[in-house]
């Protein structure tokens, strides 16, 4: 099963293997309750799952690991991600658990943990559940699924248009939403209903092997074509465990990650909400970005991918927006560093009935600039610091295009490949650059 069972994500994999069989989650449940469950007064878990076939069998064995440990349980059902985690913060649950392999195929799960706070579980605390499931990777118990609590759903309903959507009426908005048919398909449509809209739901009818199936933050197509023959005003689209937003402007063109971290820091900034104007993005996000934000005074601190690094650095620092390009945003302290696609289409709602003006409009402002990738065979991967030719041509061409340019250069994972990433505002030049780039490395390190 491998010595690292947490990846960046929670536990990921195919259902029904590895790590994701009904014994191995009993025993996580157990572990879990050892863990996070000793330390409360009263130790409750809440689960959930994305709608995924094999979710309710996952979600009942961590539940029999848990009760075994001493904690009681309740359950919300089909739930977004960051539905469960803002629930299990605010209701007092001791931890709460996702059984969901967000944009994944339906034949993949996965298990996110977050404990009181609604945050994923630090690394220290994933490598003490690790050691005891190490030790005891499968067990085998009777016993009973988890209490579904119709209650939980109602409640995180309420909060999104009650608190979150305070105020705002989104009454001649025609909006097509895509719930990737997956955990929001209940609740999301609801929602922007609620609020006023007039919603065509697309993908929302989830049936346990239709989660994320060419719908969805990572399909776009089906949900362009919907707006623009529906004549909507915007189409907005989360992915299977609800945490990631994309959306598609009336003309059905899409603004990613980078294009909504563009329209609400730059409202933020004209507007005067801010006394730190920075927000958080990875190396992922373009140069547009950076670009789009220094016009009105913004700069971007850079992390590494992942949402957790995002939610590590807007917390050292203090800042209130950041993202990826994906479509998970997280609002910081505005949202207890939660990452919600639907939460993240309210802010954008909420800036567009504010400025009178149509998503195009105010994702204008965004112009990805071009990049070029090239994979170069190595016969070796030495540290890319110990390559003395490569670095003085990286730092050449990092000098010669300046802040709105960049080079990235990484290993592959899986293959025996580097790869050679510029980009900036000529494309004719960034093509050049990262040919002769590949060609160094190719010299020092070519198979």
């Amino acid at each position: 099963m491998g010595t690292r069972i947490f990846g960046t994500d929670g536990i990921r994999g195919r259902a029904g293997e590895g790590w994701l069989t009904t014994g191995a989650a009993t025993s996580l449940g157990l572990a879990l309750a050892e863990v996070l469950g000793v330390a409360a007064k009263r130790p409750r878990a809440l689960l959930g799952h994305d709608g995924r076939k094999s979710g309710p069998s996952l979600e009942a064995a961590l539940a029999r690991g848990l009760r075994h440990g001493g904690c009681e349980v309740d359950s919300c059902g089909l739930v977004t991600t960051p539905g469960l985690a803002w629930l299990a913060k605010e209701r007092g649950y001791a931890l709460g658990a996702m059984v969901s392999a967000s944009h994944n195929p339906a034949e993949d799960n996965g298990i996110k943990v977050f404990g009181s706070s609604g945050e994923k579980l630090s690394d220290e605390l994933e490598l003490a559940l690790e050691a005891r499931l190490v030790a005891r990777p499968t067990l085998e118990l009777a016993g009973e699924g988890p209490l579904l609590d119709p209650a939980l759903e109602e409640r995180y309903l309420s909060f999104l248009v009650e608190v979150a959507g305070k105020g705002l009426a989104l009454h001649g908005l025609k909006i097509v939403l895509d719930c990737a048919n997956g955990g929001a398909s209940r609740v999301a449509p609801r929602v922007f209903f609620r609020l006023g809209a007039q919603v065509i739901s697309i993908a929302a009818e989830p049936d346990g092997e239709n989660i994320n199936r060419e719908c969805g933050a990572t399909h776009l197509a089906p949900l362009s074509r919907a707006v623009r023959t529906q004549g909507a005003h915007l189409g907005i689209a989360l992915d299977g465990d609800g945490d990631r937003c994309m959306l598609v402007d009336e003309r059905g063109e899409v603004v990613h990650g980078d294009g909504i971290m563009t329209i609400v820091a730059r409202a933020a900034a004209q507007e005067g909400g801010w006394t730190d104007k920075r927000i958080v993005a990875t190396v992922m996000s373009n140069r547009g970005l950076h670009k789009a934000l220094r016009d009105v005074g913004v700069g971007v601190v850079t992390t590494d991918v992942g949402d957790r690094r995002v939610v590590e650095a807007l917390r050292k620092e203090s800042l209130s927006l950041g993202g990826e390009q994906s479509g998970h945003v997280v609002f910081g302290a505005d949202h207890d560093y939660i990452g919600d696609g639907i939460y993240t289409a309210l802010r954008v709602l909420r800036i567009l009935v504010r400025a009178k003006k149509p998503l195009s409009e105010l994702a204008g402002a965004y112009r990805a600039f071009p990049q070029v990738l090239l994979n170069v065979p190595v016969k070796r991967k030495p540290a890319l610091s110990t390559l003395a030719r490569t670095m003085a041509a990286q730092k050449e061409v990092e000098d010669e295009l300046g802040e709105d340019g960049r080079v990235l250069l990484r290993y592959s994972g899986t293959e025996s490949l580097a790869r050679v990433m510029v980009e900036g505002p000529d494309e004719s030049l960034i093509r050049a650059r990262a040919q002769s780039l590949a060609d160094t490395m190719a010299a020092e390190i070519g198979a």
